[in-house]
Parts: C-alpha cells; structure tokens; sequence
C-alpha cells in the first residue's frame, strides 16, 4: 500500500509537470528567473565576517571565523579553509537537532569545493610558523529558513561574508607568536558562485523551490567565477543528464551567475 506521503509527492509531481507543460511554474516564475534575492552584510558582530543571503523564502546566514592552528600534514606551509554547515530546527519540521545529516554534510561539501576549486585565497600567506602554526578560516553555514536552493544562498552568503572578512595580525620572532591590536581584511582573489537548476521530466529551471527540490529527477549545482570559468559541478537526483543537456544547462547557468554577481 502506497504511503500517504508518497501519494501527495505523485500528485505534487504531476500538478508541477501540467504547470511545466506550458512554460511556466508554481509560482507563476519563468524557468531561468530567480526568486527574490537580498543580500545583507555584518549580521553577526562577534565574527571575523558575516553575511546573510535570502532567495525566495529561504535564508542563510554565514559567519566567518580566524584564527591559529595547526596546518594539514599534506600542506604544512599552506592555512586552511573548513566549511560546516548546519541545518537549525527553526528552518523547517523536517530538521532535527544533532549530528550534521547527509544534507548539512553536502552543502558544506559544495561550498567548500567551490571555494576550494577557484583558490580564492593564498593560502600560502596565511602561514605563521610552517609545519606548526597558520590561520585557519572556518565558514560557518547556518540555515535558518528552508524553501529549496540552499546551495546557491550559502554560496553567496560565503563569497560576501569572506569579502567583509579581517582577521588578526601577529608577530613571529624567534619561534614565538604574539597578537598585535592589528587585523588584516582577507585578500580574495577569486569569487565563486553557484547556480542550481533542476531537472523535472525533460524541463530544466533554475532556483529550484523545495517543492520542486522534492519531485525533481535530477539536480546541477555549478560554480563559475568572475570569468566565467567553471569551479566545480555537483549533480544530484537519481536521473541521468545527456550530454547535450549538460551543455544547454551550463550555457543557462554561466548566464545566471553572472545576474547573482551584481548582488554582490
């Protein structure tokens, strides 16, 4: 016997595809248009930086933090970047408190690439001592409202809180490292962002809503950067993307990024 929650996702399904059928969406939005985006800068005060980014009813909030410790054993002359993502129960009835779920652990994973993959840093100079001490920028994701497309939202809100972002000064002399009343804004060299789409019967559109996110086949998350070259790409669903729907849903993704830019 069919769960009750399985018949109301057929008959999601089949109501979003008959909207599908004639071009449109749910919520009356062409297939390649956004929800409404606001972007805010310097939320959170006790931060090295923050942002908070809103698409549609979804909201994220991003904190970015610095400070000195131990390189990776792999890069002992680089600093480290680490995202963590957490899905607050307030955002929606399904998110429970407790350990990061595969859904937490992917969005950080995603962004972390993104950042990762364009080296928006020189993590070279975020160095102190090599082999024993460097900074260490955390980026924390917090999802305080869910209405689908958080890929997108935590990426913004990453890229815009690393940009406000100072971390402290010190000192190294003789092995020995002091904090100085100085603090340095983080030099980004790259700004990545993403663009989601998603992959309903033969119908891709951008911004996916959580109730598209729920029926969809298949899922694209792309990161360009300021030229337009590709970052990362993250596929999800169970559905397979043909190569010619690859390269239609790039050409349609590297345009979207470039209209997420003037947000920032």
């Amino acid at each position: 016997m069919a769960s009750k929650s399985g018949i109301v996702s057929r008959l999601k399904r089949r109501k979003i595809q008959e909207v599908l059928g004639a071009g449109n969406r749910m919520d009356g939005r062409a297939l390649d248009e956004y929800r409404e985006i606001t972007l805010k800068t310097g939320p959170m005060e006790k931060t090295s930086g923050s942002a908070e980014v809103t698409i549609g009813k979804s909201r994220v909030l991003v904190g970015v933090k610095v400070q000195i410790g131990s390189p990776f054993e792999d890069t002992p002359e680089k600093g480290v970047l680490m995202c963590n993502a957490e899905f607050t129960p307030i955002a929606h009835p399904t998110f429970e408190p407790g350990r990061p779920g595969e859904n937490s652990i992917e969005l950080a994973r995603v962004v972390d690439r993104g950042l990762r993959s364009a080296e928006i840093l020189d993590f070279g100079k975020l160095s102190l001592i090599d082999g024993s001490a460097v900074y260490m920028v955390f980026v924390d994701i917090y999802v305080l409202s869910y209405d689908g497309n958080l890929f997108d939202a935590a990426a913004l809100a990453a890229i815009a809180a690393l940009k406000t972002a100072k971390r402290p000064v010190h000192t190294v002399k003789a092995g020995v490292i002091t904090l100085t009343k100085k603090t340095q804004a983080l030099k980004i060299l790259r700004s990545p962002l993403a663009v989601t789409l998603a992959k309903i019967g033969d119908t891709f559109m951008v911004d996916p809503t959580a109730d598209e996110e729920e029926v969809l086949d298949a899922r694209l998350t792309v990161a360009f950067d300021e030229d337009g070259n590709i970052c990362t790409i993250q596929k999800g669903g169970s559905d397979g993307i043909t190569t010619e729907e690859l390269h239609k849903a790039l050409e349609l993704a590297q345009v979207k990024a470039a209209e997420l830019r003037k947000h920032l």
